[in-house]
């Protein structure tokens, strides 16, 4: 049975060794391109692969655990092991990762005034609950009995965000009781402030940092610390940071690979890395973070390309070479090999078959939730996704005052079936006016909200704004409206086959647009989305994400398993009007 300890060194079996790492996703990736991504990071002179494990996807309702698929981590690790990879777990309740929420569910915010991250009772049960069932997972993959698991996270930057180290005690606690006995870390910046506020160095947790330059300095930082602490351990950046995530309406953030390769080398000369990412992958579905920038939040996009040594589809970049050649330079004695290539190809372009309205088929998609007042997203479904209100004002036959209160975080409103407006975070509550029509005693309003993407990192984990949907209400004149219709818009497999082509067209409305094609062959594509306006795409029952013409990505990637050889369907969930007649693939990915 091999060992693993940390002292004035990493000991495997007794001897000192430096950690080459690269951060994989599973969860951003298909199951099918595991092996190909460990490969790579094997040939590029790593020997260990790190991943977080969020919490939201393996929990997605309360009390019911998914581990299927792309969410079989057991999987995934066995694998990593097979290609001869130690793995690094990070099973924290909090990933950050630009993942939505930070890998918290979104079923936590039922509990009006939960304090999220902290000693809160009603949340450490509900983490007890988790890791029961996670952590028995995890346990037999560990180095001691005879897994390749050697470290295991207890909480992510949390002295970026709090400095209670009573959660963190139970926490560590809650993963020895289910069954761990790896060595334990934290990771968080480096500087005093925040590892002073985020570790358990007191209690022998160790201590690892997250930084992407000034490696020698970060490192001092990093030692000094522990020095003042009476440890003398290695050095470990958790996450060496070679490139960075994009936002909606952003340029594309690149990193230049010499420059990165000089910092790597730099790193190793000092101590041991774990590349994040090394292989970024994809926010498939409603999966993507949010940053908060004041009172701004800011959606990230639907690629975690990261700029990373792997593109978003798995093709090793230039950068791949350069650090290669570094690490070989740090350290002559690593297996190193040429990686594996990933070349996307173009399958065609094919004509939209049926289009309907959302609202003409909205009855058949969903049974409506109807209450007094508004229902959140989280109180009426899952949390995820879209949200249609729809309500029937009295018509008074004059121009009227309206405006929806407390909603986030994108709403379009709807009168009598026009579009009027589209409302953002910092024009929610702004008033509109109306007006019915002539010949009717009430008014058909319809608002559509987009939960864009929960916050992930920062001082808004615990705002109100985290609750999706309508928390306030709508008013006509000066009065709060009641009586509503709430239909919860997931895009699950069932309301997908519910859509009743049929019931009528309105391309000016948020409309479902059809597309039924074969193929002989397959492959790694793209969709091209240059010509729509804002939505989601779902492949054979797949959500690849969201679309936006803002930019700067304009494209979806699509893994060649989620199409089929023979017939596949794709349907377009389009929100602003652009009527779509047909789906083009490409062998490229549009960026601007």
């Amino acid at each position: 049975m091999q060992t693993f300890e940390i002292k004035e060194d990493f000991l495997l079996d007794g001897k000192p060794i430096k950690l080459i790492s690269g951060a994989i996703h599973y969860f951003r990736m298909t199951p099918g391109q595991w092996e190909d991504s460990l490969y790579n990071l094997k040939a590029l002179g790593a020997n260990t692969v790190e991943t977080y494990i969020p919490w939201n996807i393996h929990e997605p309702i309360e009390g019911t655990y998914d581990f299927k698929g792309v969410k079989d981590i057991e999987v995934f690790v066995k694998l990593a092991q097979k290609m001869g990879l130690m793995v690094i777990l990070r099973p924290s309740v909090y990933i950050c990762a630009e993942w939505e929420f930070g890998g918290l569910p979104a079923w936590l915010l039922k509990e009006k005034g939960i304090r999220l991250r902290s000693t809160d009772p009603r949340f450490m049960r509900k983490v007890r609950q988790y890791f029961s069932v996670l952590i028995p997972k995890l346990a037999p993959l560990q180095l001691t009995l005879g897994g390749p698991v050697i470290m295991m996270q207890i909480e992510n930057e949390y002295g970026s965000y709090g400095m209670e180290k009573e959660y963190l005690r139970q926490t560590k606690q809650l993963m020895e009781e289910f069954g761990i006995d790896v060595p334990m870390f934290t990771s968080d910046g480096a500087w005093d402030e925040v590892l002073d506020a985020g570790t358990l160095i007191e209690e022998d947790v160790f201590v690892t940092g997250n930084f992407g330059s000034r490696s020698k300095e970060n490192a001092q930082v990093m030692r000094n610390f522990m020095e003042r602490h009476g440890k003398k351990w290695p050095i470990m950046c958790m996450e060496y940071w070679d490139g960075w995530f994009n936002r909606w309406n952003e340029p594309i953030i690149k990193r230049e690979g010499k420059e990165l390769a000089s910092e790597v080398k730099a790193m190793l000369e000092v101590g041991s890395l774990n590349l994040y990412m090394f292989h970024g992958g994809t926010n498939f579905g409603f999966y993507n973070g949010c940053s908060a920038r004041g009172a701004l939040d800011l959606p990230q996009v639907t690629s975690y390309d990261y700029d990373a040594l792997l593109t978003e589809w798995g093709e090793p970049t230039e950068k791949y070479y350069h650090v290669q050649k570094a690490i070989k330079e740090v350290c002559p004695e690593v297996w190193q090999a040429e990686p594996r290539k990933k070349v996307p190809v173009n399958l065609g372009i094919y004509p939209v078959k049926n289009s309907v309205s959302l609202f003409s088929t909205k009855d058949k998609m969903i049974t409506a939730q109807q209450t007094t007042y508004p229902l959140s997203m989280e109180a009426a479904g899952v949390g995820y996704g879209y949200m249609l209100y729809s309500v029937e004002l009295n018509n008074y036959f004059h121009e009227n005052k309206l405006k929806v209160v407390e909603a986030s975080d994108r709403i379009q409103v709807y009168v009598d079936g026009t579009y009027k407006a589209t409302q953002y975070q910092e024009t929610v509550g702004e008033e509109m006016i109306i007006k019915g029509q002539a010949d009717h005693k009430k008014i058909n309003l319809d608002v559509l909200i987009e939960n864009l993407g929960r916050v992930n990192y920062g001082f808004k984990l615990n705002a109100p704004t985290q609750s999706k949907g309508i928390r306030g209400g709508i008013m006509q004149d000066i009065h709060f409206h009641q009586g509503y219709k709430q239909y919860p818009l997931t895009l699950s497999e069932d309301q997908l086959h519910s859509i009743d082509y049929t019931a009528g067209t309105d391309p000016l409305q948020p409309s479902f647009y059809q597309i039924e094609f074969e193929l002989n062959e397959l492959g790694d594509t793209f969709i091209d989305c240059s010509a729509y306006g804002k939505g989601v795409v779902i492949v054979n029952g797949i959500n690849l994400g969201r679309y936006w013409n803002v930019g700067p990505i304009r494209s979806l990637y699509c893994p060649k398993e989620f199409l089929t050889k023979g017939c596949n369907e794709v349907v377009i969930f389009e929100t602003e009007g652009r009527e779509i007649k047909e789906l083009i693939f490409s062998e490229k990915a549009m960026i601007d």
